[in-house]
C-alpha cells in the first residue's frame, strides 16, 4: 500500500516545489511562507535533518533518534569532518544526505522536521528560513543571540502554522516535573527567594573544546560561519570554541543561565522578571575570550495570578576549586525545593503561631512586674496549642533510573509534530520569555546597566539608545567580496 508520504512528495504542488528550490539560491529564506503542508500519519516516520552536527549537534540528534518511528535523512554542517563523521555515526546502513549548505536540506520536501544547533547568532536566521520552508523545528537554545530578534521568530513561528520547540531539555526531567507538582500544590507556600547555579571547574567545561588539525579554509566554510558577525581572518579558536566570543555566542549567560531559568519558569509558572542586573569578571580563563567566566544575576519577578512577587539569583563559577554542587532552591515560607535534573529534597517547616519569648530577647530587660504582665497577656493570646510547632519533613524523590528528559523533550516535539499541533512544552513564546532575561544579563554585564523588561508584552523598557541592526547574510557576503 502507498504511503502517505509518498502521495503527498508526488502531489506536491509545482509552487511549493519551486518555493523550496528557489530557497537555495535566497538568503535567509523563502519568498513566501508554506503553512501546516501537512500533518504526520501514526503509520509514518517523521523524517529528520539535523543542522550543526557539533557537539550538542551530535547529542540532540542521538537523543531524537531514540523515540520510534523517527529517521535521519539528511545533515548539515560548515566542516567537512563533521560530516564524514556523522555519515559513519548515522548512515551506516544507508545513504545519508550530507551538505555545508543548511538551505539544501530546506529545498528538500521530504523533510517533516529539522533540528537547529547552530552558534546563537545563526539561530534567528535559520529557524526563520525553516519555518517558511513549512519544516517543523528544534532550536537549541537560546532561541535568539539578542533581546530585538524573539519577535521575529515568534511571528515566523505563527504563520507558518509549524511546530517549533526550543531545546532547554532538563525541563522533561521526572524532577523538574515533581518539583512543578509540588509548587502547583502550594506545598511550600508562597515563593520568595530563587537561587541557582552551574559551576565548573575544567578546561572542556569551560569551552576549550579540541581544534581538529585539518581545520582550514578548504574544509570548512568561514565565511558562511561569520554570517552578519563582524568580517574577521579566518581563525579555528573562534570557529570551533565559538561559545567563548559575543560575536557568536551568549556566554555563560545563555548556555547555562538559560537551562535554570527556563526549569524556574516552567516549575513556577512565571512569566519572567522585569528588573535584571548582572556582574561578573574573567577571572581564570584567560585564552583570548571576551565572554566572563564568572557571572552572577538578580532578577525581580513581580507578583502574578500564579506567584508572589519573588527574587532570583544566579550564578556561574567556571573557576570553583571548591565543591561543586548545582542545584536549584525555591525557598517559600512554609518550605523549600532543592533539585538538579535526576533528584528533588523538599524540606518543610512551618512556624507556630506563638512567637514565643525569652532568650536573645527583650523579655529579659523589662522589670519582673511588667514581665509578669506580659506572661499574664500572652497566655491569653496564645494558648498552648498554638505554640508548637509541626515537626520538621524532609521528603525526597529520585528520578527512575530510566528517566531520559533529552529523548522525552523531543518526544513532546514529535507528538506535537504528528498531531499538527503548535502546542509543545517550550514553544517559542515559552522559549523567549526564557531567554530574555539571560540575554538581559549580557546586556547589563557588557554595558553596566539595569535593565528593565516587560514578560508580558516581551518588551525592553530601556533598549539601548544607538542599536546597528544585524546584516542580512546577503550584505555580509557583499562585504568579503569587497575585501
Amino acid at each position: 500500500m502507498q504511503s502517505n508520504r509518498r502521495k503527498f512528495i508526488k502531489s506536491l504542488s509545482a509552487a511549493s516545489a519551486l518555493v523550496a528550490t528557489e530557497s537555495v539560491a535566497r538568503p535567509f529564506g523563502m519568498p513566501s511562507y508554506i503553512p501546516n503542508l501537512m500533518k504526520i500519519s501514526p503509520n509514518d516516520k517523521i523524517r529528520l535533518a539535523t543542522i550543526g552536527m557539533g557537539i550538542q549537534g551530535n547529542f540532540d540528534t542521538r537523543a531524537a533518534l531514540r523515540n520510534p518511528d523517527v529517521e535521519l535523512v539528511g545533515v548539515s554542517d560548515l566542516y567537512d569532518g563533521r560530516l564524514e563523521h556523522a555519515k559513519t555515526a548515522f548512515g551506516k546502513d544507508k545513504e545519508l544526505f550530507a551538505t555545508r549548505d543548511y538551505r539544501e536540506i530546506l529545498a528538500r520536501p521530504d523533510i517533516d522536521a529539522v533540528i537547529v544547533v547552530v552558534p546563537d547568532h545563526w539561530h534567528d536566521h535559520i529557524t526563520i528560513a525553516a519555518l517558511k520552508a513549512g519544516k517543523n523545528v528544534y532550536c537549541e537554545k537560546p532561541m535568539v543571540q539578542h533581546l530585538s530578534e524573539g519577535k521575529a521568530v515568534i511571528d515566523a513561528w505563527k504563520k507558518s502554522g509549524k511546530t517549533m520547540q526550543v531545546g532547554s531539555q532538563r525541563i522533561s526531567s521526572a524532577a523538574f516535573q515533581e518539583a512543578k507538582r509540588l509548587v502547583d500544590a502550594g506545598e511550600i507556600g508562597p515563593i520568595n527567594y530563587i537561587e541557582s547555579n552551574n559551576d565548573r571547574f575544567n578546561a572542556i567545561g569551560a569551552w576549550q573544546y579540541s581544534i581538529p588539525p585539518d581545520a582550514s579554509t578548504q574544509t570548512l566554510d568561514w565565511d558562511r560561519f561569520l554570517g552578519d558577525a563582524p568580517k574577521r581572518p579566518f581563525d579555528a579558536k573562534r570557529f570551533f570554541r565559538w561559545r567563548n566570543y559575543k560575536d557568536y555566542g551568549t556566554g555563560v549567560a545563555g548556555d547555562l543561565f538559560i537551562h535554570l531559568i527556563t526549569g524556574v519558569h516552567f516549575v513556577t509558572n512565571t512569566l519572567g522578571p522585569t528588573r535584571i542586573y548582572s556582574s561578573g569578571n574573567l577571572a581564570y580563563w584567560k585564552d583570548g575570550r571576551d565572554v566572563p567566566d564568572v557571572m552572577s544575576c538578580i532578577m525581580d519577578y513581580p507578583k502574578t495570578d500564579q506567584h508572589e512577587a519573588f527574587q532570583m539569583v544566579l550564578r556561574v563559577n567556571f573557576a570553583n576549586a571548591g565543591k561543586i554542587n548545582d542545584v536549584t532552591r525555591i525557598i517559600g515560607s512554609e518550605g523549600q525545593i532543592e533539585f538538579s535534573e535526576n533528584n528533588l529534597i523538599m524540606t518543610k517547616k512551618k512556624l507556630p503561631v506563638a512567637p514565643g519569648y525569652g532568650g536573645y530577647d527583650s523579655f529579659f530587660t523589662f522589670t519582673e512586674p511588667v514581665q509578669q504582665e506580659f506572661v499574664k497577656q500572652y497566655d491569653v493570646q496564645y494558648p498552648p496549642e498554638t505554640r508548637t510547632a509541626e515537626p520538621v519533613k524532609e521528603v525526597k524523590f529520585e528520578a527512575p533510573k530510566d528517566d531520559d528528559a533529552h529523548a522525552k523533550h523531543f518526544a513532546n516535539f514529535f507528538e506535537n509534530v504528528r498531531l499538527g499541533s503548535q502546542g509543545t512544552v517550550e514553544d517559542p513564546v515559552f522559549g523567549f520569555r526564557a531567554a530574555a532575561p539571560v540575554l538581559a544579563c549580557n546586556e547589563s554585564y557588557f554595558e553596566q546597566k539595569v535593565v528593565y523588561w516587560d514578560p508580558v508584552t516581551m518588551t525592553q523598557k530601556n533598549p539601548t539608545a544607538k542599536t546597528t541592526p544585524k546584516k542580512t547574510l546577503a550584505s555580509a557576503k557583499a562585504t568579503a567580496k569587497k575585501s
